[in-house]
Order: C-alpha cells, then structure tokens, then sequence
C-alpha cells in the first residue's frame, strides 16, 4: 500500500489513475468535489467541507490507499473509503465507500469507478462496505444492484439548499448567552480545548486548521454564563464555487428549546453570504424531526433523499 501520501500511477480506461493516501487523499478529493461543483452548483451529495471534516479524527482508513484519476486539470474520479467505526480496533466495520465522479459522467465512468472502488475494497480486506445513493439516481442503483448491493430503501439522510439572498433575519440571542467562534476563543482562551472534544475526545483540532476549508471565525460556539459551552455550529465557505456547507451542528441537552440552534444557524449562514457563498447545504437524519423542521423552517428546501447500500461479503 502507498502510504504518508505518496503516490503511485498508471494508465487505464479513463486516463491517469494515482493511489494517494493520507492528506495528500484529502486534498485531492477537495479538489475534485470543487471541480465538480464549479461545473454544477448543486448536483452531488457531497462537498469538500463534508469530506474534510471527516478528516478531523484519526481513522484507520487514513494510511490506506484511495483512488484517483486525473485528466490534464486535475482529478476526475475517485474511489473513496471512510472508516466511520469505532476506532477501537483494526476491525473495519463501518466504511463508507463513494464512487466520485464529475456531473454528467456516464455510464462507463461510473461503473469502471464503482467496480475498481470494490476491488480495491476486497484488496484492503474490508468485510463489507456500504455507501449512501440519491433515491433519485437509478444508474448507480441498478449498477449496485448487478454488483451484489442490497437496500432496504429507509431514508438515512436529507439535503436542502438554502439560497443567501433568501437568507432570514438573524433573532437575538437568549438572555444569559453569547455566540462567539473559535478564532476568538484561542486568542482570549489559548489553553482552552476545542469545543468539538466535549463530544468527540478524539477530535484533532491540528488536523481541523490544516484544511483548506476551514475558518476559525466561522467555527461558532454558544457559551452560557458560566462559559460553558451550549452550542455549536461549524460553516465551512469553498470560494471557488461560492459554496457553503454546515456540518455538524449541535446544542447541548441541557440548553435546547432555547433558540440557540436557530440563532447558530442563521448567525452562520449570515457570516457565509458576508463572506462570498451564494448558496448554504445542509443534511439532517429524517428521524430527527426537530433538526429537519428547524432547518426547513429557516428557508432551506429540501433537494434529495439517500438511503444506505450494502455490499455482499467481499
């Protein structure tokens, strides 16, 4: 395996194809998300701020080879694994597999990029992978179901788009807190751990600040009267296709029903128009009804709906 992001290529049906690994993987998938949402502003289910905070927590999958293809501007396609377990052995139980390709690729790229992504798979010794397809994208389904993938068709998530000249107005915030970003808190708080270990103790805020994604002044956090924290929001702004994504959000069970998630949001997607994004993404689980509603609510509409694939064992 190519490994600390090295790089190893040849030459196959659709041009150059690199194993990369490591960050050197990471920042190839940002630019090829970039590329593809240059070329169309919402067709795809992922943006490189998503993919990049994936990066924020060591996974086993970090040293494993990922593949690529690239044309003359940089890459076209990827095979990518994501280890969303639990960290606490080698044994990779969750991972996450995305086809990537550019918009309107056709039938041939998608399939050559899928059928290598699970040969790849079988090569690294996963027993399983699985990955999230649009309910509204019957070329990869019916690809996935020739290879052997199975799907009990239940929603896992939602997307919406909000527009930011459509954005709402910013509410105040409630009585006894005060909205602040990470930025701010290391120049006042420079011991201070990053907010995201409260739930994530693994959670590497060297790793979050070598992205090029991320901003500190919109990495917002919600502190209460005693300076603990009660929220959060993190807003990544990509401007090269003038793009903003929000993920993850959260307000502490001790603070809800208080409008902090509300006022997070709007205080964030402010910031992202402020800062160039003409449009703001969003994902939610549809089981969490009060996230769904709160988001749609503030103006994002709904665009697709994914369900979860299995492979067969590989």
């Amino acid at each position: 395996a190519v490994m600390n992001g090295d790089s190893t290529a040849d030459i196959d049906a659709l041009g150059e194809r690199r194993r990369l690994s490591g960050k050197a993987a990471v920042d190839a998938t940002t630019a090829l998300l970039q590329r593809g949402r240059s070329m169309h502003p919402w067709i795809g289910l992922y943006d490189p701020g998503e993919v990049e905070w994936w990066w924020t927590r060591p996974r086993h999958t970090d040293g494993l080879d990922q593949l690529f293809w690239f044309d003359e501007q940089g890459p076209i396609a990827a095979a990518h694994f994501t280890d969303f377990g639990t960290g606490e052995s080698e044994v990779y139980d969750a991972i996450l597999f995305c086809p990537f390709t550019l918009p309107g690729a056709d039938e041939d790229t998608i399939r050559h990029v899928a059928t290598a992504g699970v040969a790849l798979a079988e090569e690294h010794g996963f027993a399983q992978i699985d990955l999230e397809v649009s309910q509204a994208d019957p070329l990869l389904r019916s690809m996935l179901d020739e290879l052997g993938f199975t799907t009990d068709g239940v929603p896992v998530i939602e997307q919406g788009w909000i527009d930011t000249a459509a954005r709402p107005p910013v509410p105040a915030i409630a009585d006894g807190y005060r909205l602040t970003n990470r930025a701010e808190v290391r120049r006042t708080q420079p011991d201070r751990p990053h907010h995201m270990t409260i739930r994530t103790p693994v959670f590497d805020e060297t790793r979050l600040r070598s992205l090029s994604q991320y901003d500190a002044e919109l990495d917002l956090v919600v502190l209460d009267a005693n300076d603990d924290v009660a929220a959060y929001g993190l807003f990544w702004f990509d401007p090269v296709t003038s793009t903003g994504v929000v993920e993850p959000m959260r307000t502490f069970d001790d603070h809800q029903r208080r409008g902090l998630a509300r006022h997070v949001l709007t205080a964030g997607i402010d910031l992202l128009a402020r800062a160039g994004a003409a449009r703001v993404a969003i994902g939610w689980e549809p089981d969490n009804a009060a996230s769904g509603a709160l988001y749609q609510d503030v103006g994002f509409v709904k665009d697709t709906t994914t369900d979860q694939w299995f492979s067969p064992q590989l």
